[in-house]
């Protein structure tokens, strides 16, 4: 394993109540539209799988609107 994977293997979801492991990383701004009370920590927010899986379900239709060219 190499020193990038073992660090993306101990980092944790950034929302405070949890402590899963990192799937995902989004934009900082990304991940805000689905969680507005994240911390402020550098550019990117890791998210973990569930977490991961409540933004989609959250902006799914924003998304799907920015694919079509709105």
């Amino acid at each position: 394993m190499t020193a990038g994977a073992e660090s993306a293997a101990a980092e944790r979801c950034v929302l405070p109540e949890c402590a899963e492991p990192v799937v995902r990383h989004l934009s900082l701004a990304q991940a805000r539209r689905a969680f507005p009370d994240l911390p402020e920590q550098g550019r990117r927010a890791p998210l973990c799988r569930v977490h991961y899986r409540a933004w989609k379900k959250a902006t799914r239709d924003d998304r799907r609107l920015e694919r079509l060219g709105r």
